[in-house]
């Protein structure tokens, strides 16, 4: 009953996505829309293949993808690698998340833009101060959900393991840790797409390459056909790498939603 219900979201899935595409290759090669605001299938992909073929303003296509791969993928590791430890600590003992949680509550609310512009003064206009801001979108949601996860974890299950004669690092690794993972990996993927969000946001304001460049310098010329292009490609890196995590889920908790 699981697989074919499985099965079901999937076509729905697949269908939902045609039509959306039937309706706009409709819409615009009737003459429904001025084609000027919404370019048509075919000149998206068109734009698609000049770009792929001879680049943009001095970069290639690759190099524009590249370079907010890069800037995102280095910051959201980096954020990764030092907000879950933090978090599970934090979760784990209220005097050290007495310790970090104000500064966390601080900056969170901020837009991160509001910030950008001192990152830039202190690591200059390259791609430092973009990590640095891209570290600072993706920590605070991984830390809070680690923090939260820690939290939830039912005292029962650690007062079994005492009991059983488990020491405080076996209760970490074989009750605590794992009953984590699957916020953890939540925690992964909201800090990847508020990351994603705000590496767009920051290109616009300051870059020379990059994606959230390349559809913002596009809006400067009326290219709506490449600035539709851009964001296509976007919303498809973001699913790539939200299925990468989503991958990793599975192979690593594969208990999760199992009865």
């Amino acid at each position: 009953m699981k697989k074919k219900k499985l099965s079901t979201e999937r076509i729905i899935t697949i269908a939902t996505v045609v039509i959306i595409l039937a309706a706009w290759f409709l819409v615009t090669n009737l003459g429904l829309v001025d084609t000027t605001l919404l370019p048509t299938p075919q000149m998206v992909w068109a734009a698609f293949m000049d770009i792929a073929v001879n680049g943009y303003k001095g970069f290639t296509f690759a190099q524009h993808i590249g370079a907010s791969m890069y800037r995102l993928l280095v910051s959201f590791l980096l954020a990764a690698v030092v907000a879950v430890p933090l978090g599970l600590l934090s979760g784990s003992s209220s005097k050290f998340r007495a310790v970090l949680e104000p500064i966390i509550e601080f900056y969170r609310p901020l837009p991160p833009l509001a910030y950008y512009t001192l990152l830039v003064l202190l690591l200059g206009i390259e791609n430092e101060s973009k990590i640095a801001l891209l570290f600072l979108a993706c920590f605070a949601p991984i830390y809070i959900q680690c923090t939260s996860a820690v939290m939830r974890v039912k005292k029962d299950y650690i007062n079994s393991a005492y009991t059983l004669g488990a020491t405080k690092k076996q209760v970490f690794t074989k009750v605590i840790f794992p009953a984590c993972l699957p916020d953890i990996f939540m925690g992964l993927r909201t800090a990847l797409g508020v990351g994603y969000t705000t590496l767009v946001a920051a290109e616009m304001v300051a870059a020379s390459s990059g994606l959230g460049w390349l559809v913002l310098d596009a809006s400067n010329y009326l290219r709506y056909d490449i600035i539709f292009m851009g964001i296509i490609v976007m919303s498809a890196t973001g699913i790539i790498l939200n299925g990468i995590i989503l991958f990793a889920e599975k192979c690593v908790v594969p208990w999760k939603g199992k009865d």
